[in-house]
């Protein structure tokens, strides 16, 4: 699906399911199931959405040499796309490296951003095993999993980011947190 699309259906997704569809504008209606499912996988933070699915680190070492690594280099070290390991600690030095392991908050919306939008020129391509096996990879460069690790819609729920915390809630009155 060509990038502007895939930037159209976000924002209808987050117009469709946007809370703030308020009684006292008499605006807006909730999407409908079908609508809902024509948009394709919605990850959250905390896993909710993942669907059923494994890869292991194996076969992301593999996926990644034939997908992946013309763009990030033979070991995701970066080429014409960005480095996807490295970094950690870095983030508060004159040279923050902004890498999967530095950076990102949360484990599954890594699995969320590769399912959307990798390999680049032909984003949604991938199978969800697929997908869970490059992350996989991705996170046993960064350390964050053993190189025997499977990875699911459980098992990558549970993975903390070095960056977890590292992002500061919006202090705005109007907005709701948990």
């Amino acid at each position: 699906m060509p990038m502007c699309k895939r930037l159209a259906l976000l924002i209808v997704i987050s117009v469709l399911s946007a809370p703030a569809q308020s009684p006292k504008h008499g605006v807006g209606r909730k999407p409908t199931e079908q609508e809902m499912r024509a948009l394709g996988v919605t990850v959250a933070p905390d896993g909710t959405g993942l669907p059923e699915g494994s890869g292991t680190v194996a076969e992301g070492r593999a996926l990644f040499a034939q997908r992946c690594a013309r763009c990030h280099g033979e070991k995701a070290e970066g080429n014409i796309g960005p480095a996807l390991h490295g970094g950690q600690g870095s983030l508060a030095t004159p040279k923050p490296r902004k890498t999967v392991g530095s950076f990102w908050p949360y484990a599954p919306k890594v699995w969320d951003y590769v399912n959307r939008a990798m390999p680049f020129d032909q984003p949604g391509l991938l199978t969800h095993s697929e997908v869970y096996s490059a992350v996989a990879f991705i996170l046993f460069l960064n350390g964050l999993v053993g190189e025997n690790e499977v990875l699911n819609a459980k098992s990558l729920a549970k993975i903390r980011m070095p960056n977890r915390d590292g992002f500061v809630p919006d202090p705005r009155p109007d907005i709701k947190r948990k």
